[in-house]
C-alpha cells in the first residue's frame, strides 16, 4: 500500500517518530519490535511506546467470479489458525496467496488461480476491487483483492502444490448460495467475507461488462 494519506485524518508518516526496531523472531514469518512515538490529537506527542508487529508479508485474493453463469469458485482447505476455533479448521476461502520475490499483484493472482484452483487467467480477466490492512493493530500484511471473469464448467477437485502441502478441493456454486453461507456462518474467512460482500453489490456491473 502507497504511504501517502489515503483517507482523512490530519496525520501522516511524518507524525510517527521510530527510534528503534528490532526483528525479535524469524522463522517462516518474523515478528518486529517497535520503539516510537506519534503526534496526539490534542497536538501534543506520545510517550515512546513499544509494539510488536507480525511482518507476514502481503498477500493477494481473488473473486472467481463466472458472471456468465453467476457462480463463484471456493476453495476448502485445512487452516492451522483455526484449530479450537468455530467448527472445523477446514475453511472455505477465495483464492488467495502471498507475494513471491518481485512479484506483481496481477502476477501473484494469475499464479495462485493456477496452484489453487486450475485456473489460467490472462491479465485482461482481472479488475482490482480495492487494497486493505487485515489487521493493523499487530499486523502489517495489506491485502490486495482482485475479482476474475472465469468460466467455471470444468472446474473441480482437489488442487494445491505439493511441495507446500497444500491439499485444496474447490467448491463451485451460485452466487446467491455463497451468500447464503456467509450468512449462515459458514463462511468465516475474513477476506472471503468480504469478497463476497463486495460481490453482492457489484454483481450487475460485471454481467453488464463481461457480457458485453
Amino acid at each position: 500500500m502507497d504511504k501517502k494519506n489515503t483517507n482523512s485524518s490530519q496525520f501522516s508518516h511524518k507524525d510517527v517518530t521510530i527510534y528503534q526496531q528490532e526483528t525479535c523472531y524469524q522463522g517462516v514469518f518474523k515478528m518486529d519490535e517497535y520503539q516510537l512515538s506519534h503526534r496526539l490529537f490534542d497536538g501534543g506527542e506520545s510517550k515512546i511506546l513499544r509494539r510488536e508487529v507480525f511482518e507476514r508479508g502481503h498477500a493477494v485474493v481473488v473473486i472467481p467470479y463466472d458472471a456468465a453463469n453467476d457462480r463463484v469458485v471456493l476453495i476448502e482447505q485445512f487452516r492451522v489458525g483455526a484449530i479450537g476455533q468455530g467448527d472445523t479448521p477446514w475453511l472455505l476461502e477465495f483464492v488467495a496467496g502471498m507475494f513471491g520475490e518481485g512479484e506483481s499483484p496481477i502476477e501473484v493472482a494469475i499464479r495462485e488461480a493456477k496452484e489453487e484452483a486450475d485456473l489460467t487467467l490472462k491479465p485482461s480477466q482481472l479488475d482490482k476491487v480495492l487494497e486493505y490492512f487485515s489487521s493493523p493493530g499487530g499486523m502489517s500484511e495489506v491485502i490486495h483483492l482482485y475479482v476474475a471473469n472465469v468460466d467455471s464448467e470444468n472446474v473441480s477437485g482437489v488442487h494445491g502444490l505439493e511441495s507446500e502441502s497444500e491439499d485444496i478441493l474447490l467448491h463451485v456454486m451460485p452466487r446467491e448460495q455463497a451468500m447464503s453461507l456467509l450468512e449462515n456462518g459458514k463462511i468465516t474467512n475474513a477476506a472471503t467475507i468480504i469478497g463476497l460482500q463486495w460481490l453482492q453489490n457489484n454483481f450487475h456491473q460485471l454481467q453488464q461488462k463481461w457480457s458485453s
